[in-house]
């Protein structure tokens, strides 16, 4: 049976290098494995007041359902002012209500920051990672995947370069190793 595997991408642009990052990734996912992008700029800002028993705005519903379908799930975000752009934190936060439904729970997560600077969206990776704990997601903890310097690791082609793309196959080889752990 095949397992899905979501990315959840912390940036909304177009060209993004996180994107490039994901799309980098899903393409070394082994034979078994689907990569599902899930669609998280179309989701109102969190508020419970719009949440009722008999009502939930229909973007929360289809991201809950969607997330809920999935086997592993993969965060690639960019890191803005040391922290995590706003759409990620929102669908996080989604994603965790109603209160005791969860669709993150026991989900196996690998979290990769990719940043133009030299530490790689450091903080933004370990902001994901706290949230990541009180939803109770697993997360790889090596090999730790903080891409710096991005710009110089796209081609003209807009393609991850050749010896980049070897360290990205060691990250999601672990992931796979833990994911198949957590799964049996």
């Amino acid at each position: 049976m095949t397992k899905k595997i979501g990315f959840f991408i912390g940036s909304l642009r177009e060209d993004s290098y996180n994107k490039k990052v994901a799309e980098a990734f899903a393409s070394l996912l082994p034979e078994g494995y689907e990569s599902v992008f899930v669609k998280m700029d179309d989701l109102p800002f969190y508020n419970e007041d719009l949440e009722t028993p008999e009502n939930a705005p229909e973007a929360w519903t289809r991201f809950r359902n969607e997330v809920k379908d999935l086997d592993g799930i993969i965060f690639v975000s960019p890191e803005y002012n040391r922290s995590i752009p706003a759409v990620l934190k929102n669908a996080l936060d989604v994603g965790s209500r109603p209160y005791g439904q969860s669709v993150w729970d026991t989900k196996p997560g690998l979290v990769v920051t990719a940043s133009p600077g030299g530490i790689g969206g450091f903080g933004a990776n370990h902001i994901i990672r706290q949230s990541l704990v009180f939803l109770n997601v697993p997360t790889l903890q090596q090999p730790e995947a903080y891409i710096g310097n991005i710009a110089n690791l796209v081609g003209e082609d807009g393609k991850i370069i050749d010896g980049t793309m070897k360290f990205f196959e060691t990250i999601v080889n672990a992931y796979i190793d833990f994911l198949e752990k957590l799964t049996k």
